[in-house]
C-alpha cells in the first residue's frame, strides 16, 4: 500500500507546484527600452520559493519580489540552478545596485539601502543592457500589492 501512496504524494506536490507557478502573476516591465516579462513574487511563499529548482529562463524574463516594505532585503541562491543577476529597486523602481549571484550558493547579496523591490534576471542581463544604478525600471507600480 505504500508503494502506491508514494507516486500518489509525489504527483499531488508537483501538480500543486505546477499550479502554483502557472498562477503566478505576471507584469510588463521596461528598463530603457527594452521591454521584460516578469513573474511576480508578492507573498512570502513565491518570495521564498523564487526561481528555486528552474534550468533555465528566456532572453527578457525576470521576476520582480515585491516587498511589504522597503529595508535592505537579501538574497541568496539555495537550490537555485541558474546564474543571476539581482537589482534592488526603491519606492519609485530606481536602481540602488545590481548584484550578479552564481548557482546554488548560499551568500547573501544585500540591497545597498531601503529596497521595494528586487527584479532577477539572467546573469549580466542589465550589465549587457548598460543598465546602473540610478536608472528606473517601469511598471514596478502595477505589480501586485505585497501580502
Amino acid at each position: 500500500m505504500h508503494r502506491f501512496l508514494a507516486p500518489v504524494g509525489v504527483a499531488a506536490l508537483l501538480l500543486t507546484a505546477t499550479q502554483t507557478l502557472a498562477q503566478m502573476p505576471r507584469v510588463e516591465l521596461t528598463a530603457s527600452f527594452y521591454r521584460i516579462e516578469a513573474e511576480v513574487a508578492a507573498d512570502q511563499a513565491s518570495r521564498v520559493q523564487g526561481l528555486m529548482n528552474r534550468r533555465s529562463m528566456a532572453a527578457n524574463q525576470g521576476m520582480l519580489f515585491v516587498f511589504t516594505q522597503a529595508d535592505r532585503h537579501c538574497m541568496w541562491m539555495r537550490n537555485t540552478f541558474l546564474p543571476l543577476s539581482v537589482a534592488f529597486l526603491d519606492e519609485q523602481g530606481r536602481i540602488l545596485n545590481i548584484e550578479d549571484m552564481k548557482p546554488q550558493t548560499e551568500n547573501n547579496h544585500c540591497a545597498a539601502g531601503p529596497a521595494r523591490y528586487a527584479l532577477e534576471m539572467n546573469a549580466g542581463w542589465f550589465s549587457g543592457k548598460g543598465l546602473k544604478a540610478g536608472q528606473r525600471i517601469g511598471g514596478v507600480e502595477k505589480s501586485p500589492r505585497p501580502r
